[in-house]
C-alpha cells in the first residue's frame, strides 16, 4: 500500500467553472498551479514568453507563479471548460509537477472517455472548499493529462537529496500508473520513463511502497477483481477480464493476496459473512 501521506493533492478551491462570451480577457498570476480544459469555443493565452490556444479537448497546465495573459478567440461560440487551482507534493516536500518535463498544452488522447467525467467535474456543486469526490475526480483527470503531457523527468545530481526526491516521485508515478489501471499496464509499460537503473529503481520501490512493482501490481489486479466480483460478475469472467486463461491460477493469486477463493468471497458478499479479508502478503 502508498503511504498515506506519500502523495498530497491539495485543490486551493472547488472547480472554476469557465463561461466566457467573445470579450472575455484576463491577465493574472496564481500562487498554485492550474490546469485548465476546453469544452466548446477557443482561448489564446500568453504564458511567460509562449503563445498557446485552446481548442474543445486539449488541456494545458499554467504552473504556480507564472503569469499568464488569455483571451477569446472562438468562432462565435461560448468558450466554456474547466480550470483548476491545485498542489501536489510528495512527503510534503516540493512540487512533484516541478520534477517532470511537460508538455505546455496536448490534445487528450482519451477524450471520448474523459469529456464525460469532465463535464461532470465542472458542473459538480460549488461550495467553500472542494469535497472528496473531487480530489478523487480531479486526480483521474489529472493523470490523464500527465499521460498525454509528460516528456520525461528533469535531471539531478546522483546521490544528492534532489536525487533522492526525483526517485520517490518517480517511484510514486509509477505507484499511481500500476493502480489507476490494474488491467492494462504492465510494470516494464509503467516503468519506461523511470530514469534510474530499473534493478535499482525495484529494490527502491520495494523499500518504499513494501513490496516490489509485481506484487504492488499484482496486488491492485486482485482488488479490481474484488471490486468487480462484488457486483456480481462472475469468476470466469473476472479472470478473463484481467488476462487470465486458467480460472484456477486466477483463483490462485485471489486467494493469496485476498486471503480466501473467488467463489468463497462471493459467497460472503451475498450472505451475512462480511468479515474484511486477511492483509494481503507483501
Amino acid at each position: 500500500m502508498l503511504p498515506t501521506q506519500a502523495l498530497n493533492l491539495r485543490l486551493a478551491r472547488p472547480p472554476i467553472p469557465m463561461t466566457h462570451a467573445t470579450t472575455w480577457k484576463i491577465d493574472k498570476v496564481n500562487p498554485v498551479n492550474d490546469l485548465v480544459i476546453c469544452l466548446t469555443g477557443g482561448g489564446s493565452y500568453r504564458i511567460a514568453e509562449e503563445d498557446v490556444t485552446l481548442s474543445p479537448g486539449e488541456a494545458m497546465l499554467i504552473p504556480a507563479y507564472t503569469r499568464f495573459r488569455g483571451a477569446y478567440c472562438g468562432d462565435g461560440a461560448v468558450y466554456t471548460g474547466v480550470a483548476q487551482h491545485f498542489s501536489l507534493d510528495l512527503f510534503g516536500r516540493g512540487d512533484v509537477l516541478g520534477q517532470m518535463r511537460l508538455k505546455r498544452q496536448v490534445r487528450l488522447s482519451n477524450w471520448a472517455v474523459l469529456e464525460p467525467l469532465v463535464r461532470h467535474y465542472r458542473d459538480s456543486p460549488s461550495g467553500a472548499m472542494a469535497t472528496l469526490m473531487q480530489h478523487h475526480q480531479f486526480m483521474v483527470i489529472l493523470l490523464m493529462f500527465l499521460e498525454d503531457a509528460f516528456l520525461g523527468w528533469r535531471e539531478a545530481a546522483p546521490g544528492t537529496p534532489q536525487d533522492q526526491d526525483l526517485l520517490s516521485m518517480q517511484i510514486m508515478f509509477v505507484a499511481s500508473r500500476l493502480a489507476a489501471d490494474p488491467v492494462g499496464s504492465g510494470v516494464d509499460e509503467a516503468m519506461q520513463s523511470v530514469s534510474f537503473n530499473p534493478d535499482y529503481f525495484r529494490r527502491a520501490f520495494r523499500d518504499r511502497i513494501g513490496m516490489t512493482p509485481q506484487k504492488y501490481r499484482e496486488l491492485k489486479r486482485m482488488e479490481f477483481a474484488v471490486s468487480r466480483l462484488g457486483q456480481g460478475h462472475a469468476v470466469k469472467q473476472v479472470a478473463a477480464e484481467l488476462g487470465y486463461s486458467d480460472p484456477y491460477f486466477f483463483s490462485r493469486m485471489f486467494k493469496r493476496h485476498i486471503g480466501f477463493s473467488p467463489s468463497n468471497y462471493r459467497l460472503r458478499r451475498g450472505g451475512m459473512d462480511l468479515d474484511p479479508p486477511v492483509p494481503p502478503v507483501a
